[in-house]
């Protein structure tokens, strides 16, 4: 089985960015030990700041990952196109927010992406992540 994790803008500080809000590990250590987790499962990782980056990674990877993985950060809440990258593919894609964004601000609490995606796990810090992946581990079997 193949998974991507796509992570958007401000992500790659996880472990250094508000630890109060995202906790204190950094995202590459968390991969490590979804790699020991799952180890039968390719789960591959990319992060951009830029919205056009991460289009063009849903675009190439949507026609051949058994499953993606999405915290969009904050362009789940201004981006019309990336929810059309993700309708554009047929590999189901699961949205991630480590924090709960329904306990945030205001402008948090939509997400242009969620109706696009098979389901979204928010508010359990990392650990959505893991979630994400058993879901399509037992989708796949």
């Amino acid at each position: 089985m193949k998974i991507l994790i796509i992570n958007g803008p401000n992500l790659n500080l996880l472990g250094r960015r508000e630890p109060g809000i995202y906790g204190s590990k950094s995202f590459e250590d968390y991969l490590s030990e979804l790699h020991t987790l799952f180890p039968e499962t390719d789960i591959s990782c990319f992060q951009s700041n830029h919205e056009g980056a991460i289009i063009d990674k849903l675009h190439e990877a949507g026609f051949s990952a058994d499953g993606i993985v999405l915290n969009a950060g904050a362009l789940t809440h201004t981006s019309i196109a990336l929810a059309d990258a993700v309708a554009a593919i047929p590999a189901p894609v699961i949205e991630v927010h480590i924090s709960n964004v329904h306990a945030r601000e205001e402008f948090r609490r939509h997400s242009f992406i969620a109706a696009k995606c098979a389901g979204s796990i928010t508010g359990l810090g990392l650990d959505g992540y893991r979630l994400a992946l058993s879901y399509f581990i037992g989708r796949g079997r």
